[in-house]
């Protein structure tokens, strides 16, 4: 993976956490998406690991290196740039940014020092003097009438950000169990070949003209671009039809 991604994770900051369950849920969050450091600051629910770990399965590695420390400053001296999440609008000039370009941001910081989000207090959010040791503060759009967003929803939008942002999309996709090679042409000319037989038993065509009917069932069957398991599905299905007809007395052998 450190081959493909950019700069370096982001470390997550969760001040005065209220409730286990929304811990829980950051912690799993910071490990889908790449985050290996979190920071507790003052936490106000108890930190029980097995609790944790309940909510958050396989993250004891994460929870092993994770530090509680009494106030902000501390967890925050060796960090370079931190954004901070929050909702509420400030009276006072400060750089406000959505997530997609903050994160862009965030991670191309990086490069130069360690960087880290902070978010916190499910009910009250961050304070003015925690935000005031913030290099830039992000805000999650959302409906005007009903913008305030749980503590676990608002770290998951900007820990994905910052995941995409360090090429996390990039990654391939985990390959087929099982691989088979293409379909050949002699593969797929015996599959058409009993798909008609059996909608010729089952009278399929009627009035209908085969011809057309069967470069209709080619084109689909081009267009799925099947591999040779899927050909040979495909042919034993058709064949099937017949075969079951035949068992029960509904067409002669």
């Amino acid at each position: 993976m450190s081959d493909v991604m950019l700069g370096e994770a982001p470390v997550l900051v969760l001040v005065a956490v209220q409730d286990l369950v929304n811990l829980a849920s950051c912690i799993r969050l910071a490990k889908n998406f790449g985050i290996d450091t979190v920071r507790l600051v003052a936490p106000e629910c108890e930190v029980d690991f097995y609790r944790i770990e309940g909510v958050a399965h396989n993250t004891g590695d994460l929870l092993d290196r994770m530090r509680v420390y009494d106030t902000l400053d501390p967890a925050l001296a060796d960090l370079s740039c931190v954004h901070a999440l929050t909702g509420r609008e400030r009276t006072a000039k400060r750089t406000v940014v959505r997530p997609r370009a903050a994160a862009a941001t965030l991670i191309e910081r990086s490069g130069s020092g360690r960087v880290g989000i902070l978010a916190g207090r499910e009910d009250k959010g961050l304070s003015n003097e925690e935000l005031d040791r913030c290099d830039a503060l992000v805000t999650i759009s959302a409906n005007p009438r009903y913008n305030s967003l749980n503590l676990a929803q608002a770290v998951a939008v900007y820990c994905y950000e910052t995941w995409l942002a360090r090429g996390g999309d990039a990654l391939p996709f985990k390959p087929p169990r099982h691989i088979a090679d293409p379909a050949t042409h002699e593969q797929l000319e015996s599959l058409f070949a009993n798909w008609e037989a059996s909608l010729r038993e089952i009278d399929f065509f009627k009035t209908r003209q085969p011809d057309l009917i069967m470069r209709s069932f080619r084109e689909i069957v081009f267009r799925a671009n099947p591999d040779g398991r899927e050909a040979a599905l495909l042919r034993a299905i058709g064949l099937e039809i017949g075969n079951f007809l035949r068992r029960k007395g509904a067409i002669s052998s």
